[in-house]
């Protein structure tokens, strides 16, 4: 079994994903990059063995059930213990329309895969000294910002955007219902970031959006849990 800490990082085959796995991989953390596709993971997981990071691609949809429990069983066999959970994968799908189809596509992957996957590694993290759970929101998902910022309030978007407020709930009653146990969960903002959803326009390169998450998966025992962060401050839900 290894002795070294173990994460997982789900929408990990290029963006912000990878990046947070090249982070962590840097200050010696095994990391296990899951997408949907297991060609791509492997192929983004061999990028980072080349630059002396112990990486490992994993086929996992948070949407599938299946593949989730595969996956739980692989790092329970084969590692042992894991400390590290970012639930990175997430979609925008606001572009297709406002419909009902558009907000339950955004709710499956933004929110209850998110939900699915965290629930089926609770017992290897809880079994961590350190378990750390952390989720890619948004600052679009912050109602308080929405309401007082004329940027990010300025056209509607409800599907990405009830996802998220969602996504950040459910972290705080995560956090209240392991507040007990030594796992700590937090939600973080990238920021604006060059990524496919952020565009070439976007002021934030992606080693500077992987930062907040990195930087909640690897808190000391006296850091926040329950909260939402970007760059270590904290944001308005």
């Amino acid at each position: 079994m290894s002795e070294k800490k173990v994460a997982l990082i789900t929408g990990a085959y290029k963006g912000i994903g990878v990046e947070i796995a090249r982070q962590l991989g840097r200050q010696g953390v095994t990391v296990l990059l899951g997408a949907r596709s297991a060609a791509k993971a492997e192929e983004a997981a061999a990028g980072l063995r080349e630059e002396q990071i112990e990486a490992r691609g994993l086929e996992l949809d948070v949407t599938d059930s299946g593949q989730i429990n595969a996956a739980a069983e692989l790092i329970q066999r084969e590692y042992g213990r894991l400390d590290i959970l970012v639930n990175n994968a997430g979609v925008y799908l606001d572009h297709l329309g406002n419909n009902l189809d558009v907000m339950r596509g955004s709710f499956e992957v933004n929110v209850f895969g998110p939900q699915a996957l965290s629930e089926a590694l609770l017992p290897l993290l809880k079994a961590s000294p350190a378990g750390r759970i952390v989720n890619q929101s948004s600052i679009l998902g912050s109602l308080g910002t929405l309401l007082s910022n004329d940027m990010f309030g300025s056209r509607s978007v409800p599907a990405y955007t009830t996802s998220k407020a969602a996504m950040n709930a459910w972290t705080v009653q995560l956090s209240i219902a392991l507040r007990d146990s030594n796992v700590k969960v937090n939600a973080c903002h990238p920021g604006w970031v060059k990524t496919d959803m952020g565009g070439e326009s976007a002021p934030m390169e992606v080693s500077e959006g992987a930062e907040t998450a990195v930087w909640l998966a690897t808190l000391p025992s006296d850091g926040p849990t329950g909260g939402f962060f970007h760059k270590q401050a904290a944001l308005p839900w």
